[in-house]
């Protein structure tokens, strides 16, 4: 509540956040009403302590004395304050040893926007500065309404066995900080939203705790959204475009503002340099006692015991927010020079205009499912919706990069991955790629294509991009033939059907956003493409001979006016002229 300030013993709440440079927190959801609190409303030390820390109504003190006042005894007054299960209950010695552990009665999400934006926040002017703090504010709002409409579920009987969606919403407090806990002081905004394990049943309106396992699942899907939300707002505010950034090669890559100076988020990142000097320490005596090198699981353990061992303590010199800005800039100055800091905002701008040029702001449903189903399924083997989510969600980031999306186009993108290219597998919904959707039956390019998965030698993302780009490259090398020609050929490749649910057109431009940055380097799906753009050519050059043929024969054909499209075919807002691009959704 006070950052990473010292609180003296005796200050009050509010002095302490001054003096920390920190503002007050403030309460968010839509289970407020329940409890009689408002969205906006600053978070009081006594509300936080009743309701994050003994699960109580926020204001049970004075619920509590109008019920002394009626003649209740005092453990009447206070049951009568308790939000569902006392948390007493679990220290009783009366209960079996089974439940006596420390209650969990909130979860910390900790929303953080991407290095770069730090670096604006920190470095820029005061507009940029408030422009920006409004952009994460919108997407960490927009975030949370997602997880309370469509994640949060309340849980009921022995085990937890009945669930269901809360009766009214979530109750949060939000709490914004401004740096990191590095050894030297560096810009860091994020902001600490703490929800209440505390809820309403749907049905009965009774008090009970939220399900932990629904919302942790779910927590890859959330950071990818507000990241997608993020990037929305500060191109729509700022006019500023993102590209992706390689952190570690054969691993995801980070979105990032386009024009900054990437050697300001070495400057920025002084944690992560600690973390990396002291993990090959821990690497190495991991290796020793093991005798082999660490996996994935086992490099996080790694990296989050590197992290422990190098944090430092909390700083003791209060400084504002306008001390440690003007400290920032000067540190960025002398490291760097005034040019990189002062024409910081001015290089985003020019690299936006470059981006836009570069990159259209289209989506297409079936290269945008085939990328995601591809990339899941290597990297996991079998997965469930969420990680379908997830994905898509990092799709649209590549594809737009901050333009704004179609409302509901992730879970658009998710639906035709689950109906035309995965199948069930095992229990609890788990699901896997349909490889016989992916690689029909009838096309030769079968065993060349399979082997993208396998590479063993290859990092998994860096695998899982290679197959992505391969089945891309068919899927436009089908379009092309297809317009070549109507009639079906025993050469022409197989192109993945269509939604079987919702029937949707192709998109005759062939582009997803991806296209303006191949894989490069790779033999495998280079010769693929060659093959399939020799079909292609193959293709036009018979059905030009039989043209030519016909119409020398019998004269030429009159060609019928355009068809019009079923109904149920047409996308809303897909609408265009012709001879112009045609922008938004497939």
């Amino acid at each position: 509540m006070v950052g990473d300030g010292r609180r003296p013993a005796g200050t009050p709440l509010r002095a302490a956040q001054d003096e920390a440079g920190v503002p007050p927190g403030v309460w968010k959801g839509g289970g407020l009403a329940a409890v009689g609190l408002k969205a906006g409303d600053v978070v009081t030390e006594r509300q936080a302590e009743l309701l994050l820390g003994e699960g109580r109504h926020p204001d049970a003190d004075r619920i509590e004395r109008e019920l002394l006042a009626q003649g209740k005894s005092p453990a009447q007054a206070r049951r009568a304050t308790v939000l569902g299960r006392p948390i007493e209950h679990n220290r009783s010695p009366e209960t079996d040893k089974a439940k006596e552990r420390t209650p969990w009665l909130a979860f910390d999400l900790t929303f953080r926007p991407p290095p770069t934006a730090h670096i604006a926040w920190a470095l820029g002017d005061d507009d940029t500065r408030v422009v920006l703090e409004l952009c994460d504010d919108i997407a960490r709002d927009k975030t949370l309404a997602w997880v309370e409409e469509s994640v949060a579920e309340i849980r009921w009987k022995a085990g937890g066995k009945r669930r269901a969606r809360v009766k009214d919403g979530l109750i949060v407090a939000v709490f914004r900080h401004y740096e990191s806990r590095a050894t030297e002081s560096r810009p860091l905004l994020h902001s600490h939203a703490i929800v209440s394990i505390r809820a309403r049943r749907p049905h009965d309106g009774k008090w009970g705790n939220l399900s932990a396992d629904s919302l942790m699942a779910n927590i890859v899907a959330a950071d990818t959204l507000y990241t997608l939300y993020f990037m929305e707002e500060v191109s729509a505010r700022l006019g500023w475009a993102w590209e992706p950034r390689e952190v570690t090669p054969g691993r995801r890559p980070v979105m990032e503002i386009a024009g900054i100076d990437h050697r300001l988020i070495g400057w920025q990142s002084t944690r992560r340099q600690q973390i990396e000097d002291a993990l090959p320490v821990l690497t190495a005596k991991y290796e020793e006692e093991q005798g082999h090198a660490p996996g994935e699981r086992a490099a996080y353990a790694l990296a989050c015991q590197a992290a422990d061992q190098t944090r430092p303590p909390k700083r003791t010199e209060l400084l504002s927010l306008t001390e440690l800005r003007k400290r920032w800039r000067d540190s960025a100055i002398r490291a760097y020079g005034a040019d990189v800091v002062d024409r910081l905002e001015e290089r985003a701008r020019a690299a936006a205009a470059v981006v836009w040029a570069r990159v259209r702001p289209v989506v297409d449903i079936v290269l945008a499912a085939v990328d995601v189903v591809a990339v899941v399924y290597v990297m996991r083997g079998a997965f469930k919706r969420h990680h379908l989510l997830a994905e898509a969600r990092r799709h649209l980031a590549y594809a737009l990069r901050g333009r704004p999306h179609e409302p509901g186009l992730d879970d658009q993108i998710v639906q035709t991955v689950v109906d035309d290219y995965t199948r069930p597998v095992g229990r609890g919904r788990m699901m896997t790629a349909d490889l016989r959707a992916l690689y029909p039956s009838d096309t030769e390019d079968q065993a060349v294509l399979r082997p993208l998965t396998r590479k063993r030698t290859a990092p998994p993302y860096e695998r899982a991009r290679l197959a992505a780009g391969a089945l891309a490259a068919r899927v436009r090398a089908a379009r092309r033939a297809d317009r070549l020609g109507s009639r079906p050929r025993p050469y022409a490749v197989a192109v993945p059907a269509a939604s079987r649910s919702h029937p949707r057109p192709f998109l005759t431009g062939g582009q997803d956003g991806r296209r303006q940055e191949p894989e490069t380097g790779v033999d495998t799906v280079e010769q693929t493409r060659q093959t399939l753009e020799a079909a292609a050519a193959q293709v036009a050059a018979t059905l030009q001979d039989s043209r030519r043929a016909r119409e020398a024969a019998h004269g030429p054909r009159p060609q019928p006016a355009p068809a019009t499209p079923p109904p149920h075919t047409q996308q809303p807002g897909n609408h265009h002229t012709p001879g112009q691009s045609p922008g938004g959704v497939t």
